[in-house]
């Protein structure tokens, strides 16, 4: 019979394993870097400016309706607008679907390819796996958020030339000012996305259908936007991440406005760590037999 003494000693590892060494960064985003839902989602983010340049170009220039400007009616004013335009359009739902893809998919495809446990074993620390398919989908769903407005800009200013931010409400942003603001409004709805990822991450260690972890974090993320849309809530639409996604509108003004981004960013950032929390503890408990 052992002793406690013997219970109790770390078991023998191989000379020279070092547990923060494995599964390096650079080799699941390789990994993630060359699977094709990757290259799709990239391929499709690319695509989009010149479907709406093409658009623009057969439906003529956009008008205000009702005598009321939009920012979508300063489109083709010059490529700065364009790009706030091509976010515009996709910050509600497009951009949802990479940062749910990169994030629920990670772990969850694995466990569907029954490869999971072959990672454990090699040995690769839970925290750790989880920890760099975390950083690779966060990375990858920053990527995707940077690769829209930046091809957008390169065909807005091809089409439309290189000049000025103008405003709807009036008055204009020089084109190195609203290069800052547009980097600004990257960076929130990068932060504004965090929740998404980890309902993604979150359900990703909790099943082995990477579709249910992609689609489930999907349509939370469509169920608080309905949610938001039901006036009847009134004070309590303000704790719905979905309610300050547009805050960053506030960034590209003369004078922008800073409180609903700092509300939003508080909001989001909270959800985001106790879902990523909750993930990390769940799948140091589970039972991974695939």
């Amino acid at each position: 019979m052992s002793t406690l003494a013997e219970r109790t000693q770390p078991a023998e590892v191989a000379p020279g394993y070092r547990a923060g060494r494995t599964l390096p960064l650079r080799v699941e985003l390789v990994r993630q870097l060359k699977r094709r839902r990757t290259l799709v989602m990239g391929g499709i983010l690319a695509v989009l400016p010149f479907v709406l340049a093409v658009a623009f170009a057969i439906g003529g220039q956009p008008g205000s309706r009702n005598g009321e400007v939009t920012l979508m009616d300063t489109a083709t004013a010059s490529g700065a607008n364009f790009a706030a335009v091509n976010l515009f359009v996709s910050a509600g739902f497009l951009l949802v679907i990479p940062v749910a893809l990169f994030c629920g998919d990670t772990v969850a495809s694995e466990a569907s390819w029954s490869s999971l446990r072959y990672l454990l074993a090699a040995p690769v620390p839970r925290a750790r796996l989880l920890w760099s398919k975390l950083v690779v989908g966060l990375g990858l769903s920053l990527a995707a958020m940077v690769l829209l407005p930046l091809v957008a800009l390169a065909v807005g200013t091809a089409r439309y030339g290189w000049g000025p931010l103008e405003i709807p409400t009036g008055g204009e942003l020089g084109a190195g000012t609203a290069a800052q603001r547009l980097l600004v409004v990257i960076a929130y709805i990068f932060v504004s996305q965090l929740v998404t990822a980890g309902l993604a991450f979150w359900l990703s260690t909790k099943t082995d259908a990477p579709l249910g972890a992609v689609g489930g974090a999907v349509g939370l993320t469509i169920v608080g936007n309905v949610l938001d849309a039901v006036t009847a809530l009134g004070d309590w639409r303000d704790f719905l991440p979905a309610h300050w996604q547009f805050a960053w509108a506030d960034a590209i003004q003369p004078r922008p406005e800073w409180s609903g981004m700092i509300q939003g960013t508080a909001l989001s950032i909270t959800y985001a760590l106790v879902l990523f929390a909750l993930a990390f503890r769940g799948f140091a408990r589970k039972d991974v037999v695939s």
